[in-house]
């Protein structure tokens, strides 16, 4: 009798475990599922789920800024935004300046000017290698970069290198070294010393 209710207390025990397993899986699953929400929300937020058609018309939207927009060249360091903005005020209203800056805050000597309107730009170019403070400007359109466009250049040859062949087995190396050549010594007097 005794052992029967051992048994009875042990499958009660395992039932009540069971419970309390199941009742802790259904938490984790909901905090997870709770976690998922949270994380698809800040990635839509951070915009790092780009989808193929939002791209395009973000590539679109460049380019049509880029088509209003001059590249300005030799721009003094101690120039601001407002006075790039007034020599090219003659030109067309100007959108905005951005004068670009290294890591430190210092200006990298060259701005972009972009323009309300398209028309804008040819009157720009014709500000080519005008003066501002003192400095000769070089003005051009702007370009749209395109990612992953990089315009391939090849090593160029060194005519001091010598070229190398194909990889020598140890058995072929020189005895005395790559590049050594052995030195004959003149028949002279014994010299213990060399």
């Amino acid at each position: 009798m005794e052992g029967e209710d051992v048994d009875m207390a042990a499958a009660e025990n395992t039932e009540a475990d069971l419970d309390d397993m199941k009742r802790r899986l259904k938490e984790m699953e909901e905090e997870s599922a709770a976690l998922r929400e949270m994380q698809a929300k800040v990635a839509k937020e951070m915009g790092s789920v780009q989808d193929p058609a939002a791209s395009a018309t973000s590539q679109a939207n460049r380019e049509e800024i880029d088509s209003r927009s001059v590249f300005v060249g030799n721009v003094d360091y101690a120039c601001t935004p407002e006075e790039v903005q007034q020599h090219f005020q003659s030109c067309g209203t100007v959108n905005r300046v951005t004068i670009r800056t290294d890591k430190y805050g210092q200006p990298k000597g060259y701005a972009y000017v972009e323009f309300l309107e398209a028309e804008a730009v040819q009157e720009a170019l014709l500000l080519n290698e005008t003066e501002l403070h003192g400095r000769q400007l070089k003005v051009t359109a702007k370009r749209t970069n395109v990612p992953g466009m990089k315009q391939f250049r090849p090593r160029r040859p060194n005519p001091f290198m010598q070229p190398r062949g194909p990889f020598m087995t140890p058995s072929f190396y020189p005895p005395y070294g790559y590049g050594k050549v052995p030195r004959f010594r003149m028949a002279t007097r014994y010299s213990p010393y060399y």
